[in-house]
């Protein structure tokens, strides 16, 4: 017992003597780190020699992917150039940029840039939505970096987007303006619809500039197939991302891409490829010209376009828009209510009240429906003081009446394309509310 008495006074006295202050993991102060960490990131990104190009997806368009070449300087500042469009691809931009400590190191882009067009709330910038743009980001938590690059999300919409260290050539690129946008030229053909030919076959294909997306259509075992990659531009054409995989086909860049005797021409995997007019695509939606007329007959809506017919290229064709007090065109099923036959495409005048009202248009009796998806408007004369019977209402009204009839192309849950069977060359934009 004694024994056990003064072994335990032993291990007391040991206890008492130990140091009261528990050495530190770390050399420094939490705030010395994360300043050291800044500061190691704004050497990385100030010291490339060729800048940095520069990949961001957009949170709030899915697939989309957009270019950046970005070059650093030690005084905060930054100049960039973009793949957006043919101004930002040619015109080099400077803005402000800072490192900051928000919970994790961020790489914040503080003045208006090329990275902030893709997040405008006016979605007239950018294709967009109005209130979210692109649902972009233009300040981004660093999630590190490895090799030459670095690895960013978004801090507000979690956009990604990774920095990867230039070369000299792709420096050269940009100052030499050598980014070929020829893919462009898509706008300058005729018809709404679009054919890729190459080596292992042919498809539909619909380019969306704004959004940098590319959707491919084609028909396999009978049934309709459908894939939309994103795209970037480069000194050959454009790279798609990711690339296009049917059958044991991978298309992951149009190269060689030019404008000429009316179409897009380039190469695919070294062989020759090209995009041309067509007016009848491969993949028809055969319920799509049904789910427009019904959707707007049994909500009790009307269809909305402004413009009017795009035709031969051009958009408001007819010029209905410099009508006197002209608001928009309306196409309204069943006009004097259901169970009535009457359809009206209806010319919306602004009255001075500050109100607006159908005032005078075409009218048709109930439509057909082909079994192909075609919707063809059966004429029943004019509505309304025929001295409003005026060119540009007159040869809206003969477009409206053509045989062949209307393909429908479904481009949202509220919006729809109606394109001429005849020939493709003429379409209106139609929306509801």
């Amino acid at each position: 017992m004694r024994n056990n008495l003064i072994f335990l006074l032993f291990i007391l006295a040991g206890i008492s003597s130990c140091k009261k202050e528990t050495d530190p993991v770390f050399d420094k102060s939490p705030d010395d780190r994360i300043n050291d960490t800044l500061s190691h990131y704004q050497r990385v990104l100030t010291s490339a020699p060729y800048g940095w190009k520069a990949l961001v997806y957009p949170a709030g368009v899915p697939g989309s992917v957009y270019s950046f070449y970005f070059v650093f300087s030690d005084a905060n500042r930054v100049q960039m150039f973009s793949d957006f469009d043919a101004t930002s691809t040619d015109n080099v931009r400077e803005s402000s940029w800072r490192l900051k400590a928000l919970q994790q190191p961020c790489l914040l882009f503080d003045t208006y840039s090329y990275l902030h067009v893709l997040c405008d709330p006016d979605a007239s910038h950018n294709g967009g939505t109005y209130g979210n743009g692109l649902g972009s980001d233009f300040e981004f938590a660093i999630n590190g970096a490895q090799g030459d690059s670095v690895w960013l999300t978004g801090r507000f919409n979690r956009s990604k987007a990774v920095l990867i260290k230039a070369t000299q050539q792709d420096q050269a690129n940009y100052l030499q303006h050598k980014i070929n946008r020829s893919i462009d030229s898509i706008g300058a053909l005729l018809t709404y619809f679009h054919r890729l030919s190459v080596n292992s076959g042919d498809y539909d294909v619909s380019i969306d500039q704004y959004l940098h997306r590319i959707t491919f259509s084609w028909i396999a075992d009978g049934k309709p197939q459908q894939v939309t990659t994103g795209y970037t531009y480069t000194p050959a054409g454009i790279t798609l991302m990711p690339a296009f995989k049917v059958n044991n086909t991978v298309i992951s860049s149009f190269d060689q891409v030019k404008w000429e005797n009316g179409a897009i021409t380039f190469t695919v995997n070294g062989k020759p490829a090209t995009i041309t007019n067509t007016a009848t695509p491969l993949v028809i939606d055969p319920s799509a010209a049904k789910r427009w007329y019904r959707y707007a007959l049994q909500n009790e809506k009307y269809w909305v376009t402004v413009s009017g017919f795009h035709a031969d290229g051009e958009d408001d064709a007819y010029h209905i828009t410099a009508l006197p007090n002209y608001a928009f065109l309306t196409y309204y099923p069943q006009i004097n209510g259901p169970g009535t036959s009457l359809d009206l495409l209806g010319f919306v005048i602004r009255q001075d009240n500050g109100q607006n009202s159908i005032e005078f248009g075409p009218g048709y009796s109930a439509p057909s429906f082909t079994n192909d998806g075609r919707i063809v408007f059966n004429d029943d004369g004019f509505y309304g003081d025929p001295a409003n019977y005026v060119t540009a209402v007159q040869k809206t009204r003969t477009r409206m009446a053509e045989p062949q009839g209307y393909y429908l192309v479904q481009t949202s849950a509220s919006t729809y394309d109606m394109v001429n069977a005849k020939d493709g060359k003429s379409w209106i934009s139609w929306q509801t509310f």
